[in-house]
């Protein structure tokens, strides 16, 4: 039977299964009611995929803005129509040949500054985003390339951990937004010999790390013995500033209302979106967030308390 379940669970993907597969499964294992996550991860894809149960779900569009960090698997010398391994081989060129290590060092370190900072990327046909209704995946299954507008992302980090060539791997860190598997083609493109990703692990979303997770396997044995242990409703709000209210003030945030708030010189946001908790010892004391503008807390997503 279902029940309400308040919380997150910062599950490691396995390779084979699709984030919504992964829901499902986490919703299963722990009998919840609701479950949805923060932003999908392919199929062939691995690693961090916070799932948000309940009242967290509420919270779910935080974490789908946020940087992401990936430790990508790049084979040089194939293009495949998906632009990774799960898709067919449509090319094969020649590698180009190095005098050594250190020249083939050399010459993958000298491909990232042009994949730094502010980039350009078109976002590739085998994707969810849509067109006239229906998703680009489904017009590349029909053998069918729409013309599709190139979005400004940004790569905050990009460095080769490993080169074992003709593959080599890279650790990006990066907006929202991004493809890798469109970098992957990129840098073969820029090489001039193709490339498809191969493997692909987030290890990061916003302030969460694959270390805290927990693996799909380990849920399920412990998820009817009610022994897996939730992060918090709060736990992907960390990052934003905190202000902590009264009783009174708090049962006014609850029905809606605006609620005038003197603070400290000590408070350094003018206008900032903040987590709001009830200045209690109580351990469900988080209440949800408003924005903070002009000395007023405007209520913006609280949480249902329960009964």
């Amino acid at each position: 039977m279902s029940q309400r379940v308040d919380g997150v669970v910062l599950l490691d993907k396995p390779a084979g299964i699709s984030s919504q597969g992964a829901v499902t499964a986490v919703k299963r294992a722990l009998h919840a009611e609701k479950a949805g996550h923060t932003g999908t991860l392919d199929p062939m894809a691995t690693g961090l995929l916070p799932i948000c149960l309940g009242e967290a779900t509420k919270y779910s569009q935080d974490l789908l803005d946020a940087d992401k960090t990936y430790i990508a698997q790049i084979r040089f010398g194939i293009r495949t129509s998906t632009g990774d391994a799960e898709g067919d081989m449509i090319e094969q060129q020649v590698l180009p040949e190095f005098a050594d290590e250190a020249a083939l060092q050399a010459t993958l370190e000298a491909l990232l500054p042009h994949f730094s900072g502010p980039i350009s990327q078109v976002p590739p046909m085998y994707s969810a985003l849509k067109r006239d209704g229906k998703p680009l995946y489904e017009y590349a299954r029909a053998g069918v390339e729409v013309e599709r507008t190139a979005r400004d992302i940004t790569i905050h980090s990009i460095r080769w951990v490993a080169i074992q060539w003709p593959e080599a791997t890279l650790e990006v860190s990066c907006s929202k937004g991004t493809y890798i598997r469109v970098l992957a083609e990129d840098l073969g493109t820029t090489l001039g010999c193709g490339a498809h990703l191969v493997g692909l692990r987030r290890t990061a979303v916003g302030h969460l790390s694959l270390q805290q997770s927990i693996t799909l396997e380990t849920l399920q044995s412990k998820g009817a013995e009610k022994g897996v242990d939730l992060l918090p409703i709060d736990a992907l709000l960390q990052t934003l500033p905190q202000l902590t209210v009264d009783e009174l003030q708090a049962k006014r945030l609850s029905l809606g209302q605006r609620v005038p708030l003197v603070l400290s010189n000590a408070f350094p946001w003018a206008d900032a979106l903040v987590r709001i908790y009830r200045a209690t010892s109580a351990p469900h004391n988080f209440i949800g967030t408003a924005d903070w503008r002009s000395g007023v807390l405007h209520p913006r997503r609280l949480i249902s308390q329960v009964s």
